[in-house]
């Protein structure tokens, strides 16, 4: 198996507290996501947690960033929290027709289930796994750790779904670093998501992170012969602006970086 591509991006990307210290100081709103495309070449996007985008908006995502952008959706909270995964047919067919608007641009989609559903909800998971489109890419992530169990990964090495590695408080470090050794699809989804939400300002970095991010990089070669495409996103929770370590990440892991100063120019790729 030829290595695999790493991808590494955020979650998010209209921040305003990125201002100044990501995007140059004024920059809109509405030119957030071409900017974003110059450093990153994927992003995980949050919106789609709350309501299904409209075509236009697709569109408007596909058109602002470059040929090789990849987008990661989250799957609609109406599916997830609601429905609880049942029910669901409809809503979840116009989701990922939607989602396929984005062509060649669409990366996987994320199914992040609430903390109260818990491993007593196993049938609804069985039930909604073969209802999965075959065509596109599908992670879950999971926040309660009795979902890690040997019946749950080969129920989704089954259907070839991902599970979402997380470095939270919800699966513990070491465990999401060993089970980049058994991946259940032919892709690895990672989630930098921090202990809690208590960093309300995104502005900069505010934890030191240096330690854990070399056990993720110490990891990752590994995993590129194991998988045929590697996802990361952080979030700004993590140490307090999720540009910044996506940044470190790239450079350590050796892919190609920008420096802020230089995305309101056209300097290419350090």
């Amino acid at each position: 198996m030829a290595t695999a591509p790493i991808r590494i991006g955020t979650q998010g990307w209209t921040y305003t507290d990125w201002n100044g210290g990501f995007f140059p100081d004024g920059t809109r709103k509405t030119d957030h996501l071409a900017l974003y495309g110059k450093a990153f070449d994927t992003v995980e996007v949050d919106s789609t947690f709350y309501a299904i985008p409209s075509s236009e908006t697709i569109r408007g995502w596909y058109d602002r960033t470059p040929d090789a952008f990849v987008f990661s959706l989250k799957l609609p909270q109406a599916i997830t929290h609601d429905a609880r995964l049942r029910d669901h047919a409809g809503l979840t067919e116009q989701f990922f027709d939607r989602a396929r608007e984005l062509r060649h641009k669409l990366g996987p989609v994320l199914v992040q289930l609430g903390p109260d559903f818990g491993p007593a909800e196993l049938p609804a998971l069985a039930d909604f796994l073969p209802r999965l489109p075959r065509d596109l890419r599908v992670a879950i992530e999971f926040r309660q750790r009795g979902w890690v169990s040997e019946t749950v990964l080969t129920l989704l090495r089954d259907h070839g779904v991902a599970l979402a590695l997380v470095d939270g408080p919800w699966m513990p470090r070491r465990w999401a670093l060993k089970l980049t050794e058994h991946p259940t699809a032919s892709f690895t989804y990672i989630r930098w998501m921090g202990p809690d939400r208590a960093i309300t300002d995104h502005s900069h970095v505010q934890v030191d992170r240096t330690r854990e991010l070399g056990e993720w990089v110490a990891v990752l070669p590994a995993l590129q012969s194991r998988v045929d495409a590697i996802y990361g996103y952080v979030s700004n929770y993590y140490a307090g602006h999720a540009p910044a370590n996506a940044r470190e990440l790239q450079q350590r892991l050796g892919l190609p970086w920008r420096d802020p100063a230089t995305l309101g120019d056209q300097i290419g790729l350090f």
